[in-house]
């Protein structure tokens, strides 16, 4: 089953107040927002990059560890097309590497063999980077890794993590021929 942006938003919508607090969804929106942004900067599909922006971390809704399995789970119980499950899985793992991440990996043998073994779609790389370029606003990269950090516990990936989620903005930045960050002139207001 196919989910548009609307739809994703009003899931978003109707979790607000259902969880310790809503800072996932407005992060959420922004990273829909963004994708939007850049797909349509690259003639991809600015709806279907919104869509997955908005779903990624719709996990949250069910448990804040662990969401990347709740989320997939939970749009596969409602019978989304696997793109949509797929994002929830992907937007938290650089390089087809469960260790390639924000916080400590855990094992979950479904999810490690999935990751290692899917090649991502244009649109959930855009989300990882997306993902990594919001808070409830667009702000650079090096922000946002820096605010992740000071928030919690420092893992020993954390360095690999950094240079890959770099390259990842530098490869969007060839793909596009100038700087991502020139999509957004509002991060010049967030320095």
């Amino acid at each position: 089953m196919k989910l548009t942006s609307k739809k994703s938003l009003e899931m978003l919508e109707e979790a607000r107040g259902k969880t310790r607090n809503d800072g996932w969804i407005n992060h959420s929106i922004c990273v829909g927002n963004a994708a939007g942004v850049i797909a349509k900067a690259l003639g991809l599909d600015e709806e279907k990059a919104k869509t997955l922006g908005y779903i990624h971390d719709i996990g949250k809704l069910i448990k804040f560890k662990g969401h990347v399995m709740e989320g997939y789970n939970y749009l596969k119980r409602l019978g989304y097309d696997d793109e949509y499950c797929n994002v929830c899985l992907t937007h938290s793992y650089l390089n087809n590497d469960v260790n390639c991440t924000q916080g400590e990996p855990d094992s979950i043998p479904f999810r490690t063999e999935f990751i290692k073994n899917h090649e991502y779609t244009i649109y959930e790389k855009i989300i990882n980077l997306c993902d990594l370029m919001c808070t409830s606003k667009v702000v650079t990269m090096e922000k946002r890794l820096i605010d992740v950090i000071s928030r919690r516990p420092q893992h020993k990936n954390i360095v690999y993590h950094v240079k890959e989620a770099l390259k990842l903005k530098e490869y969007f930045d060839n793909l596009l021929g100038y700087n991502v960050y020139d999509l957004f002139p509002e991060i010049k207001e967030n320095l």
